[in-house]
């Protein structure tokens, strides 16, 4: 350790920071190292991330901070793969299943992705439990299995092996359990220093603005997107951002067997509007990022002819029969875990569907055992909501509204009544909203 660095205990660190003071590099670089190895306890780190959540930090301690967890492992070397690799990251929605079915169309545009996705926080659903909704597929590649497989495919996605921001590996959870997960430094510093780590050219942040997000109004969400850009950037990435909808959930399934049926029909084409939607946007931005698109619409043309031809099906495929998984599953989602009820929902009154409260719906996804309330809970791939129908829709009395997949038939009459009341009816029609709010380029 630097001996600069000890000239203060971490209870004087952490007692700085509470009070509004600003940690050096040194300081910041010395803390997640010993917390990447241990020295530093849980409880102090937690103190550190409650000190931040209320005080911040300064867009210099910000950058440090990234970067000391970036080093806090070994930084991936990807440059003998041909083309510029490029990811996408979202900051965490209701119903946000994307990534499975982003990565494999990107991909067979030409465009490299290596992707290292996290599982779930709070009442958002996590890539890696998605995933592991399939039956067999592995998301824990050496660094040599990952290298490999983009270089063969062009695509991976992995969650963080031991050796990649380590720091982060530890952070991320501890966040989850003790109310600090909506700080922008600490978003950034997470997010980027997983990125970084895995040696990209460029980054599309999908930042999701709602109440279903964890960013709740749009001032936020472009403050935390500009925190983003500016660190990346700094670190010599080329990173944009996308401000996105997340009031209402995205697409029409919130559960992980669930999700991974809806972005398969995704890698077709198919599939709710709005999941649709914004999967072309993001994925123009990766194809503009990787320079294999002449414009914009030049990025579109080639995203929806690799879903029309079934070249981002089959990518999906191989992707998943390398990662251990059953490829059937693209084409055949019945083969995925299923639940052994169907308890349906419906209206009480009648009127067109105003909004469908996208916070309410993931914490009831989470009391259903979808996702976690504590780092030790095992998920159910199995369980979840399905929405019978979304925004701008009428609906009449006795009218199904949604769904809930569980295995026990009884016992969920809370569960039912909160989904109930998560839908806003009312007597005129509903505009929807282009997902898109707002890009971020610098």
């Amino acid at each position: 350790m630097n001996a600069s660095a000890e000239l203060r205990t971490v209870p004087e660190l952490i007692a700085h920071k509470r009070d509004g003071g600003e940690l050096t590099d040194v300081e910041l670089r010395s803390l997640v190292n010993r917390y990447a190895t241990g020295e530093l306890p849980d409880y102090q780190m937690a103190a550190l991330a409650m000190a931040v959540f209320f005080r911040g930090m300064t867009p210099r301690e910000t950058t440090a901070y990234t970067l000391a967890m970036r080093d806090s492992g070994r930084v991936m070397d990807l440059s003998a793969i041909p083309g510029k690799k490029v990811d996408k990251h979202s900051t965490g929605g209701v119903g946000d299943k994307i990534s499975l079915s982003l990565a494999p169309i990107v991909a067979a545009c030409g465009v490299p992705v290596p992707m290292m996705a996290g599982r779930g926080l709070g009442h958002t659903g996590g890539t890696l439990d998605k995933l592991e909704a399939i039956p067999g597929f592995h998301v824990d590649l050496t660094r040599k299995q990952f290298q490999r497989q983009l270089a063969k495919l062009g695509c991976a996605i992995i969650g963080q092996t031991a050796a990649l921001a380590p720091a982060d590996k530890r952070l991320y959870a501890l966040r989850d359990v003790t109310a600090t997960i909506e700080s922008v430094p600490l978003i950034t510093g997470s997010i980027l220093s997983k990125k970084l780590a895995e040696g990209l050219d460029g980054l599309v942040m999908d930042v999701k603005v709602g109440r279903g997000a964890f960013m709740k109004n749009v001032d936020d969400a472009r403050v935390l997107a500009k925190s983003l850009v500016r660190v990346g950037r700094g670190a010599g990435k080329d990173v944009r951002a996308l401000l996105t909808r997340m009031d209402d959930p995205l697409g029409k399934m919130i559960g992980n067997a669930l999700e991974v049926r809806e972005a398969f029909l995704t890698l077709r084409g198919e599939g709710p509007a709005d999941l649709l939607d914004l999967t072309l946007a993001l994925g123009v931005e990766m194809l503009q990022l990787g320079g294999v698109a002449k414009g914009r619409a030049d990025a579109e043309r080639q995203l929806r002819a690799v879903m029309r031809d079934g070249k981002a099906v089959a990518l999906a495929e191989k992707m998943v029969r390398a990662q251990g998984g059953d490829p059937r599953v693209v084409s055949e989602p019945d083969r995925l875990p299923s639940s052994e009820h169907r308890v349906v929902i419906k209206a009480q009154k009648p009127g067109f569907v105003q909004a469908v409260d996208a916070l309410e719906l993931g914490l009831v996804g989470v009391s259903l055992g979808a996702g976690r309330t504590t780092t030790d809970d095992v998920v159910d791939p199995r369980v979840g909501i399905e929405l019978a129908v979304s925004v701008t829709e009428h609906v009449n009395v006795g009218q199904p509204l949604a769904y809930l997949h569980v295995n026990e038939r009884k016992g969920h009459t809370q569960h039912v009544a909160r989904v109930r009341d998560a839908f806003v009816l009312g007597p005129k029609p509903a505009t929807r909203q282009p997902m898109v709010i707002e890009r971020i380029t610098r």
